[in-house]
């Protein structure tokens, strides 16, 4: 079962930065890729990132493009996200996502992590 477990989450004011980290672990993990969503109050879960496990291409929503950058440590079996420019906006909870090569999407999400840009 594979386990993640997201932090780095916090209080920002409006055009700080903040980093978020995820780290898998569990038997076998078989990475294809690594993403990052998050869920603001009363709105639908939405797609912030994504990274390849091989190669590491990268695939940004519009809304971040430009202040937000992805990565990942293939040895740590981490990825990390790091948010610059921070805007009220960006209020949200964060979760860290996997997909292996056993499943064709995100099948293991992590609990979330709370960001909170003040204005």
């Amino acid at each position: 079962q594979v386990q993640l477990v997201e932090s780095g989450g916090g209080l920002v004011q409006s055009g700080g930065s903040l980093r978020l980290s995820c780290a898998a672990s569990g038997r076998p993990l078989s990475i294809v890729a690594m993403g990052w969503f998050r869920q603001a109050p009363g709105k639908e879960r939405e797609f912030v990132s994504s990274i390849r496990w091989s190669g590491g291409s990268t695939v940004y929503s519009d809304s971040v493009k430009g202040r937000f950058t992805i990565s990942r440590a293939i040895r740590k079996n981490t990825v990390s996200l790091q948010m610059h420019s921070l805007k009220p906006e960006d209020t949200a909870d964060y979760y860290c996502a996997l997909q292996s090569v056993a499943a064709s999407n995100y099948a293991s999400w992590g609990q979330g992590t709370q960001v909170i840009v003040s204005a």
